[in-house]
């Protein structure tokens, strides 16, 4: 691709910087990150030039660097031809097709409501709304429940999740629709379709990257606790070893009280989440 006093640039190499540039690439222009690595890697094999004419191949700066890289280059190297390779297509379908047996498969409703007392202050809010003032600002006003401070918005949910007047009503809307009055035990509500969506997991194609990293993640994991158990690890520096006694004091009540997330839930969940406060709707 590029030649610096000699020194060959090849694809292989380009493509190997771009993966340690990733997270300032990410601020490079699409069209101009390929000319931005090749310019990186003669920068850098001009400095390395220099630094062999200046001995600096004989420092003890170096040696320790030299280390540290060729540990970083051996990792890397058995990550890609050991533990990635482990990671196959019919891996990530069976990882796949286990979470979206878990997806619920009913409608998913995303709605707005004002809920008031009576039915008297349910006609004066739908009056507002016909008069143009936006749903979100009327609900701060005069809905009596907690979706108040997020404009009335009760998040996705399913039709099993709230009274069935309720539910009835919201299903009945097309998207961006309102509601006439509707009366139910917790009082009346006016009631704005915000969004619908399909129940189901995501389409394969979709999510098959997201599956494959988690996969990998978890291979890597395996793999180190394997070696820690077969390898012997000292840490020498005392408060170190008391700041690591006490992660790991942390680490296991987390992972006792569930906090902890897991590494492979939820990746072919369509469904969206949000604040999911419904309020007394429910």
């Amino acid at each position: 691709m590029a030649k610096v006093n000699g020194y060959n640039i090849t694809a292989k190499e380009i493509a190997l910087a771009s993966d340690d540039l990733r997270p300032q690439l990410e601020k490079v222009p699409a069209n101009f990150r390929f000319a931005f690595v090749v310019e990186y890697l003669i920068e850098r094999h001009l400095l390395a030039q220099e630094a062999v004419k200046a001995k600096t191949i004989d420092t003890e700066e170096y040696t320790q660097r030299l280390k540290y890289y060729q540990a970083k280059a051996l990792r890397d190297a058995y990550f890609t031809d050991n533990l990635a390779t482990s990671v196959t297509e019919d891996a990530v379908k069976a990882a796949y097709e286990k979470e979206a047996a878990k997806v619920t498969t009913e409608k998913r409703a995303r709605a707005r409501h004002i809920l008031v007392n009576s039915e008297e202050d349910a006609n004066k809010a739908m009056g507002r709304l016909e008069k143009g003032e936006r749903f979100e600002e009327v609900a701060k006003q005069m809905s009596l429940d907690g979706s108040r401070d997020y404009g009335g918005d009760l998040g996705f949910f399913t039709a099993a999740e709230m009274v069935p007047a309720f539910s009835k009503a919201v299903f009945a809307l097309k998207k961006g629709e309102v509601s006439k009055p509707v009366k139910t035990d917790f009082g009346w509500h006016i009631i704005k379709l915000e969004d619908l969506q399909e129940g189901g997991a995501q389409p394969f194609d979709q999510v098959r990257n997201p599956i494959r990293l988690v996969l990998l993640r978890k291979a890597v994991q395996d793999k180190v606790l394997e070696l820690r158990g077969k390898g012997q690890i000292e840490i020498l520096d005392p408060d170190l070893k008391r700041l690591q006694a006490e992660a790991e004091k942390k680490r296991q009540a987390l992972d006792a009280s569930g906090q902890v997330p897991a590494t492979t839930g939820g990746a072919a969940s369509q469904s969206t989440g949000g604040k999911s406060n419904k309020g007394d709707a429910q």
